[in-house]
């Protein structure tokens, strides 16, 4: 949502339209807004581009009549404007959580068949059992670093290089536990769980 933003005046602002003009000549469709809270940031600088921006995208929500699907992500909720998260903005809010022990199982799949490894070859429920608190991004990071940490040794990545990476690993939620936690505690009573 950010690359809308240009330095010249009012190029910020049409380029908004011009994106939205598009999903509704493309309608119906999906309109993915990713990291929707670095759009909307407002700068002591920015001229009040942010509010201009951010009026444009509320005006054609409540006004679009395009079968126009919505749906933004966000990595910092308490930076969104409340206006644009009242009821009635989106139909649902949505909590993405850290992925609870299926949903690794499935992460480490994915990842391992992506780099021509076989799952079926691993003991999946010891490497799901080394990433609670695991995103979804720090188990395949983990697995790269395996595959640089087997060729370093000159070996065929198994199951140690991975559980030796997943136990080299901090992942955020122990990093920053406490924003975790406050996260979890702002979308326990405000959202939808999306597992």
């Amino acid at each position: 949502f950010g690359a809308l933003y240009n330095k010249y005046h009012g190029e910020t602002e049409r380029n908004l339209r011009e994106s939205l003009q598009t999903a509704e000549v493309l309608s119906p469709c999906v309109l993915w807004l990713d990291e929707i809270e670095k759009g909307l940031a407002t700068g002591h600088d920015d001229s009040g581009t942010a509010k201009r921006v951010l009026g444009s995208l509320l005006t054609w929500m409540a006004e679009r009549r395009a079968q126009v699907f919505l749906v933004a992500t966000a990595n910092e909720v308490s930076e969104l404007p409340p206006e644009l998260i009242r009821k009635g903005r989106f139909d649902e809010i949505f909590f993405v959580d850290l992925p609870p022990p299926p949903s690794r199982a499935e992460i480490f799949a994915i990842h391992l068949r992506k780099r021509g490894l076989k799952p079926e070859r691993m003991n999946l429920a010891e490497l799901v059992a080394l990433t609670d608190g695991f995103s979804g991004a720090e188990i395949e990071q983990a697995i790269v670093s395996s595959l640089y940490a087997a060729h370093a040794l000159g070996e065929e990545v198994d199951q140690k290089h991975i559980a030796a990476e997943l136990r080299k690993t901090r992942p955020l939620s122990v990093i920053m536990a406490e924003r975790v936690a406050a996260l979890r505690a702002w979308a326990r009573e405000r959202t939808v769980p999306a597992e």
